[in-house]
């Protein structure tokens, strides 16, 4: 009887042996689960296998599978990072975990299977980048306000850091922008915007990483386009500003001359022709012109688009001299009340019927040298010698608008406007003969007509004789 119950026993516990001893070879691992940073070397251990065999032995055989196994080799019972030059480990491309399985066979038959969960640690290599989106040319308004919110800019960080945003206090146009809230990305207007100084602004802003040790940063170079307002009055051209750098305008004067008979004429003056402009540039309003004092009854009429100004009838025959003074207003047509007024003046002359005459054809003279500056030339009658012409346009003969000179100019003498002939009279040589021609002009009519005059530098005490008729 104990014989057949110790063979059983034994045949049994032969039994167990054999399947403890093969199976233990692929057993006692576990999941594993471990980490390694992004961008490590090739073959860096990830972990060590906790199996009891020894893999590579010929008993069992380890198999990786899964979605990312190709990132993992085998060495033994260490499971290594399977990376190269050209394949690095990027955490913000590959995600943040490695996922695979482990598979232990025993004579071609799985024993077990184990998960392989390897995190990806991240490690600050990347740089922020602004959206292009949020730093293209831009427009705004010259009229916006200042402290007002202009623009957003945004930058993102791969690797998930914290921006901050910087305006580059060396560009060229940064003192017209600032940021109160740099985690925000929004630039404030810091200064109030004029279309007619600058309509283009540039600024750089940097974006720099606020929570590392690294900070590293990106820059952008942002284009402002200023839109025109309308901010700016109209004004008459030419364009004098009040003072340099200021576009502020002194508006001109417009001056012509009528005579009495002139009737339905379009005057012409002087700075012409009567024109103004928007001074917003960028916007260039239509503009309205209107006589607002001065047209005499209708006399004088302006075009409200051009500005022309027509004479439409003459100026009465018993005013023999006159003079209008015109006011003229320009305004926008959506808003009267941004305006601007300047001075015509029209003057009336007699008609111009004679030309003005020298009463003779050579006037003749004298003069002492002496060392004196300067001297009065003198007649041989001891006058003083004085060239004029009449004008019989003029009840006393006497043209206020004659202008007298001498042709060519002379370095020796000069002619006053009251027709007397001044010398030099330190630069003259005894018995010297100077033929001078005057030329008389009338400034309203351009006419001109000239003399001759004929003066003799006498020697000191000499007499001034007249030596010769007078034509």
């Amino acid at each position: 009887m104990l014989r057949p119950c110790r063979l059983l026993i034994w045949q049994v516990a032969l039994r167990l042996s054999y399947h403890v001893v093969t199976a233990s070879l692929c057993l006692g691992g576990s999941d594993i689960f471990a980490s390694i940073r992004e961008n490590s070397r090739t073959g860096q251990l990830i972990s060590t296998l906790s199996i009891t065999g020894e893999p590579g032995g010929g008993a069992i055989r380890l198999c990786l599978t899964g979605d990312n196994a190709d990132w993992f080799y085998l060495e033994g019972r260490s499971i290594r990072l399977n990376s190269s030059a050209s394949r690095v480990l990027d955490r913000e491309v590959q995600g943040s975990v490695l996922i695979a399985e482990l598979t232990c066979y025993e004579d071609d038959v799985i024993q077990s299977q184990y998960r392989i969960l390897v995190e990806i640690v991240n490690e600050n290599d990347n740089r922020p980048n602004f959206l292009q989106e949020t730093i293209q040319p831009f427009t705004i308004s010259e009229l916006t306000a200042v402290n007002s919110v202009v623009f957003t800019v945004k930058a993102v960080d791969a690797d998930g850091d914290m921006i901050t945003y910087i305006i580059d206090q060396s560009s060229r146009d940064a003192w017209f922008f600032r940021i109160d809230l740099p985690n925000t990305g929004n630039i404030v207007l810091d200064k109030p915007l004029d279309y007619e100084t600058r309509t283009h602004l540039q600024v750089m802003i940097w974006a720099q990483e606020a929570n590392t040790v690294e900070k590293f940063n990106t820059s952008a170079v942002l284009t402002v386009i200023i839109k025109d307002g309308d901010d700016q009055y109209p004004h008459f051209l030419p364009c004098t500003p009040v003072s340099p750098g200021v576009p502020v305008c002194m508006n001109p004067t417009y001056t012509t001359n009528i005579t009495r008979k002139q009737q339905d004429a379009v005057l012409q003056f002087s700075p012409g022709p009567i024109r103004a402009e928007d001074g917003d540039r960028g916007i260039n309003t239509p503009l309205i012109y209107s006589i607002l004092s001065g047209g005499d009854k209708g006399r004088f009429e302006i075009n409200n688009r051009t500005g022309e100004i027509r004479l439409t009838r003459p100026v009465n025959d018993q005013q023999l001299m006159a003079n209008f003074t015109l006011s003229v207003m320009v305004c926008q047509a959506n808003d009267r009340l941004k305006y601007s007024v300047a001075s015509v003046l029209i003057r009336v002359l007699s008609e111009n019927m004679f030309p003005p005459v020298f009463n003779r054809t050579t006037f003749k003279g004298f003069i002492i040298q002496s060392s004196s500056p300067a001297s009065i030339i003198s007649t041989y009658g001891n006058q003083v010698l004085q060239v004029q012409v009449s004008d019989d346009d003029f009840p006393d003969g006497r043209n206020p608008n004659i202008h007298y000179s001498l042709h060519p100019p002379s370095g020796l003498y000069q002619v006053t406007q009251g027709g007397v002939l001044i010398a030099r009279t330190d630069q003259l040589h005894t018995f010297a003969r100077h033929i001078l021609q005057v030329v008389a002009r009338d400034e309203e009519s351009g006419e001109e007509v000239s003399a001759s005059v004929d003066i003799e530098v006498l020697q000191r005490g000499q007499p001034g004789e007249n030596t010769s008729s007078s034509k």
